[in-house]
């Protein structure tokens, strides 16, 4: 038989492949960033971006995310296990990110660090969310977890050390006889969703002083955590407690998962719906004093959601710029055709927008722990707004950079439709759009100077790009003191500004012109490619996704 010619597999005119780059040094947004930080410092987001853009580290996440978690309650003789397997994938992202100190760093980071670790720890956080979020969920909760446990000195000074350890251990033992631990959060519940206060799971007080705690979360995410901080109903009303996965003894602490969440995306990651009874826990913080107590782990987790929300976005957009520089349609590359240059540039200056002012928070957060008061009063005001607006782009975003691939974009074999899937979680968990909404508002009404400062700091940032942007905000300000109902609007016009002003302090030039004079007219906008010829769209692609290669 004669051999069969296969002339139409020939791969031509296909971009390609994507990995194999640097994610610190391909990004010229982030050097700016981090241009003033250590040199040790940068040296390290070096290395991590050498992993950040490798094959292994893209695969991994394909594994990690294909190969979901699975729960395994019971072993081969009928005694409870209540464990979740993860792939091996898993597992070693989770080694990855540990040991790069996503998880800790803020608190016990190196020394050249100190007074800058949020923005340190938020670049190496940045460049691995572009890679792969779902495990990034128990990094950020143990992360989280230690504004809270502070609460209770004791309890601190037990868990630190093996908090702060740059060791992953997913072995099934007591927490403090591990060599290193992570933590997690079960707030929710199937009755009342945001309102934990209608929460009926209760703790009972104990001889010994520790509590038994009897009840259900509709949500506890990444349920291999050696511990978890819960809200729970006492006499005083709800109050916060830490929870171990295993006692002392090494026996199951009355944690009964039910089954797993079968979630859109964020597949790595287990999330699931737990019934505890007669759990042994410790109380952190006053009886009835829970939600404010833990809000101080949800206001980190929510600067968490709006970097992994951009770094997201970032690594989907430079995807599409990657392959609209190589895919050729009528005679030209695409990213040479004028539609796609002025998609591209538009997205870019999303994506760079979102960039600059979740770092600016990140930023506004060290600041906070020097107890600047311009920094507490930024890091108050804008930790919603960021949350808000950075991680409800993302889905419009990413699902505009999957379509520059067109068809392949589409399917599974590729990285956007596990981004596209991804994209979503963000702007749902630790407070959707309207929660983050009323927050704004609620700080609005207690504290209506801290605004004020914020306003006069946007305007000081924005320089002579200000024009009637700071009438625009006051006047925002003043419609939701009235009407609750315009807290989004007052959200967008803020995220928008200060986006903007921290554009403009860094020296964008080009792309902050370009970004406030199209965002910031009031134009409702349901596409990209808006920008028009005064615009020089692609100097702006390649400003911010120079070649790779």
């Amino acid at each position: 038989m004669a051999e069969t010619n296969f002339q139409t597999h020939t791969v031509f005119n296909q971009s390609s492949d994507y990995p194999g780059f640097n994610a610190y040094r391909s990004d010229p947004l982030l050097q700016l960033l981090t241009a003033d930080l250590a040199e040790p410092t940068r040296q390290a987001l070096e290395r991590h971006g050498r992993f950040c853009g490798s094959f292994e580290a893209h695969d991994l996440a394909r594994l990690a995310n294909t190969e979901v978690p699975k729960l395994r309650r019971f072993d081969e003789k009928g005694r409870r296990l209540e464990l979740v397997d993860y792939h091996p994938a898993y597992h070693a992202l989770m080694r990855r990110s540990i040991a790069d100190g996503l998880h800790a760093s803020v608190w016990s980071g190196p020394d050249e660090e100190e007074g800058r670790r949020h923005r340190s720890r938020a670049a190496r956080f940045y460049m691995t969310a572009g890679v792969e979020c779902g495990h990034l969920c128990p990094v950020t909760m143990t992360s989280a977890a230690v504004a809270v446990i502070a609460a209770a000195p004791d309890v601190r000074a037990a868990w630190m050390p093996v908090i702060a350890t740059r060791q992953y251990d997913p072995g099934v033992k007591p927490p403090l006889t591990k060599a290193g631990v992570t933590l997690g959060m079960g707030m929710t519940e199937k009755q009342g969703g945001t309102d934990v206060r209608a929460n009926t799971t209760t703790a009972v007080a104990g001889a010994d002083g520790h509590y038994r705690i009897t009840g259900h979360k509709w949500f506890t995410s990444a349920p291999m955590s050696d511990g978890f901080l819960v809200l729970a109903q006492i006499g005083e009303g709800p109050t916060c407690f830490l929870m171990p996965r295993r006692r002392d003894d090494g026996s199951l602490n009355g944690l009964y998962f039910q089954r797993l969440k079968d979630k859109l995306g964020n597949r790595s990651n287990a999330s699931s719906e737990v019934e505890f009874v007669d759990a042994d826990a410790t109380r952190i913080g006053d009886e009835g004093a829970g939600v404010r107590t833990i809000i101080e782990m949800v206001t980190l987790t929510r600067l968490d959601c709006a970097l992994a929300s951009a770094g997201l976005m970032r690594g989907a957009l430079g995807e599409a710029v990657h392959h609209c520089r190589e895919r050729s349609v009528f005679g030209k590359v695409l990213v040479d055709q004028p539609q796609m240059t002025r998609v591209l540039a538009d997205m870019a200056l999303d994506v760079a927008a979102a960039s600059v002012l979740a770092f600016r928070l990140a930023e506004a957060f060290d600041g906070a722990a020097k107890r600047t008061e311009a920094d507490i009063a930024y890091a108050r005001v804008m930790t919603p707004v960021a949350k808000y607006w950075v991680c409800k782009m993302a889905p419009a975003l990413v699902y505009e950079a999957m379509e520059c691939l067109g068809g392949n974009g589409y399917v599974e074999d590729g990285r956007l439709a596990r981004a596209y899937r991804e994209a979503p979680v963000n702007a749902i968990w630790e407070g959707s759009g309207n929660v983050m909404a009323l927050d704004l508002a609620r700080i609005l009404r207690r504290d209506p100077a801290a605004f004020e400062a914020v306003i006069a700091l946007i305007e000081a940032e924005m320089g002579d790009m200000a024009g009637q942007t700071p009438g625009v905000l006051r006047a925002a300000t003043a419609m939701a003191m009235v009407d609750e109902g315009a807290c989004r609007l007052l959200a967008e016009q803020m995220a928008l500004a200060a986006a903007t002003a921290a554009m403009r302090r860094l020296g964008l030039g080009r792309a902050a012109e370009a970004f406030a004079e199209t965002r910031l007219g009031g134009v409702f906008r349901h596409t990209y490619g808006m920008l028009d010829r005064r615009h020089d769209a692609r100097a702006i692609i390649d400003d911010l996704y120079p070649p790779i290669r």
